[in-house]
């Protein structure tokens, strides 16, 4: 008659420990897997959370690029890591939804092997063109792929990243072609842009921005329903002529599905507060980044809209049309 009392006695011992590291997390620096190249978006605000987070969590929360097919190899490294909280996902659209309906061999589901952390942001693209390419405008550059096709190039972050599934979705939506240049990062992509190797690039305000500004291209269009106050000169999609392309990039962090739920309240809290620092506000701010407003950014929200992009997504490239 004892033998399942003490069995219950054994596994309370065997989850003891467990229950008290997640109590008293974290006692030892985390790892921020971002799944792709130095340099990028990504990169960036990952670099620009983890300082603070740190701070918050009360310990170093490191940066790791962790790059490769689109950012599926790191992100399937945080799926498959340990589920204690020192292994965390900095990613985006691309591997955290998107990827999910461009590779059928994909070995993870973003919707069930990751719990949702929080959304961090959600980010306008940048269409821009190179200086030797003598394009002035989005027209001009529309005009030039129906005359060229395929001697017209965009540089990307590689096969499945947000700035590769951007001008895909650019030539869906105008049924026109072009030839799509795939990098190892956004970094590769935009110094080849800025040498003239390439003719365009479409990617997200904090690393085309900074371009634009420094008159190193010449940026077409930005994504989202307004101009953006750091280029009031730069006009929208729509204003452009190209009111159906309105895509935008949101950035998130998630952990391995079965993190204990103290740790993932922890990070949580980190998050919350390291938006609430006015130094993190000032730096999104100049990368024109808005800061998603609380209801919009826990878990519950990020969850819904895993889903839904993970469904958009399908419908966009059920037909093949836009797949690189």
């Amino acid at each position: 008659m004892l033998r399942p009392f003490k069995a219950l006695i054994a596994l309370a011992a065997l989850l003891a420990p467990a229950a008290a590291s997640a109590q008293t997390y974290p006692t030892r620096p985390v790892t921020m897997i971002v799944p792709f190249a130095p340099g990028g978006t990504t990169d960036i605000l990952a670099r620009i959370v983890a300082e603070t987070m740190g701070r918050e969590l009360g310990q170093n929360v490191l940066v790791e690029n962790v790059g490769g097919a689109g950012g599926r190899t790191g992100t399937e490294r945080v799926v498959k890591a340990q589920a204690d909280g020192y292994i965390i996902l900095f990613g985006n659209m691309g591997p955290m939804a998107a990827s999910k309906a461009l590779f059928k061999d994909q070995r993870y589901d973003p919707r069930s092997d990751l719990a949702p952390i929080g959304l961090v942001s959600d980010v306008p693209m940048v269409l821009a063109a190179s200086k030797a390419s003598g394009v002035t405008d989005l027209k001009g550059l529309l005009a030039r792929m129906r005359e060229k096709g395929e001697a017209v190039t965009f540089g990307t972050a590689g096969y499945g990243a947000t700035s590769d599934m951007a001008p895909n979705l650019l030539l869906h939506q105008t049924k026109l072609k072009a030839t799509i240049v795939p990098y190892q990062g956004a970094g590769p992509a935009i110094r080849d842009l800025t040498g003239g190797f390439v003719d365009a690039v479409i990617d997200q305000t904090v690393t085309m921005l900074p371009i634009h500004q420094g008159g190193l291209v010449t940026a077409l269009a930005v994504s989202g329903p307004r101009r953006i106050p750091q280029a009031p000169d730069l006009p929208t999609f729509t204003e452009a002529g190209l009111p159906e392309f309105g895509m935008t990039v949101w950035n998130a962090i998630s952990v391995p599905k079965a993190t204990p739920g103290p740790v993932i309240d922890r990070l949580i809290a980190a998050l919350d507060a390291t938006f609430e620092t006015a130094s993190v506000q000032k730096r999104f701010e100049e990368l024109a980044v808005p800061i998603p407003p609380r209801e919009e950014r826990g878990p519950a929200a990020l969850q819904k809209l895993v889903d839904a992009e993970v469904a958009r997504w399908a419908e966009i490239f059920k037909d093949g049309a836009a797949k690189p």
